[in-house]
C-alpha cells in the first residue's frame, strides 16, 4: 500500500466516523447529507443512499477532482459536484452538508442569517442563504459556490446547510457553529426582533481577538505559577 493509497484509507475512516458523529449530533438524518475530505487530488466523499449515522468506511468512494471513480464500489453523493466545486474554487480541505433541523428551519424564513453573535464573525460574519434550486443540480452548486465567497458556511434555501475548513474537524466545528447560531436566532426571534451586530461592534470583536490571540489556551507566566 501507497503512503497516497494509506493516506485515503484513512480519511475514508475519519469521514464515517465524522457521519456518525453528526448522525448522533441530529444534524445527518437517514440518507440526507454527504461529508467530504480531500487528500491532494483525491476527495473521499460519501456514497449516495447510505445510512450516515451509521457509515462505514467501505460506504465512503474516492474521486479525482474531475469526479473519476478512484476507489469505492458504490456510486458518490448526489451533491458531488457541490463539492468538487468548493474544492477547486476555494482550495479547502473538507465540505460538510447537512439537513440539520435549525439551520434548515432557518433557510425557509431568511435571505441571510444576519450576525446577531460573535462568534459568527469565524464563519466570515452574515451566513447568506443560496437560492432555491432542485438537489444535485449544476444550479444548485454555483448559487452555494456564489454564496461561500468570502464565508466558511452557506445556507441553502429550503434544504440544508454547506460548511467547509482547512480540516475534516474544522469542517464539523463549523457545522455545530452554525446549527447553534440558528437556534439562538430562532429563540430570539421569538422573543423580539434579534439585534444585529454592526460593522464597527464586529471590527471591534475582530481586533479584540487578534490581540487576546482568542481560541486557544495560555499558559500562566511561571512568574505568576510561583506566587500563587
Amino acid at each position: 500500500m501507497t503512503a497516497s493509497s494509506s493516506a485515503l484509507s484513512q480519511e475514508r475512516a475519519a469521514v464515517a466516523d465524522v457521519c456518525r458523529r453528526l448522525g448522533a449530533e441530529g444534524l445527518l438524518v437517514g440518507t440526507a447529507g454527504n461529508v467530504s475530505v480531500r487528500v491532494e487530488d483525491r476527495v473521499a466523499v460519501t456514497a449516495t443512499g447510505a445510512v450516515l449515522a451509521e457509515l462505514t468506511p467501505d460506504q465512503v468512494t474516492v474521486v479525482g477532482l474531475d469526479g473519476t471513480i478512484v476507489a469505492g464500489s458504490l456510486r458518490p453523493t448526489s451533491e458531488l459536484e457541490l463539492h468538487l466545486g468548493v474544492y477547486r474554487r476555494y482550495g479547502v480541505g473538507a465540505v460538510v452538508h447537512t439537513h440539520a433541523p435549525m439551520a434548515t428551519a432557518v433557510s425557509c424564513v431568511l435571505d441571510e442569517l444576519p450576525c446577531i453573535h460573535y462568534q459568527l464573525l469565524a464563519l466570515g460574519g452574515t451566513v447568506r442563504v443560496a437560492p432555491y434550486a432542485t438537489f444535485g443540480t449544476p444550479e444548485l452548486a454555483e448559487s452555494v459556490l456564489t454564496a461561500l465567497d468570502g464565508r466558511s458556511a452557506a445556507l441553502l434555501a429550503n434544504h440544508g446547510a454547506v460548511t467547509h475548513g482547512p480540516t475534516l474537524d474544522k469542517a464539523v466545528e463549523n457545522a455545530l457553529l452554525l446549527e447553534w447560531a440558528c437556534g439562538v436566532y430562532q429563540r430570539a426571534a421569538a422573543m423580539g426582533r434579534p439585534r444585529v451586530l454592526d460593522e464597527r461592534q464586529q471590527l471591534a470583536v475582530i481586533e479584540a481577538a487578534i490581540a487576546r490571540d482568542y481560541g486557544t489556551t495560555h499558559r500562566v507566566p511561571p512568574a505568576q505559577e510561583q506566587s500563587r
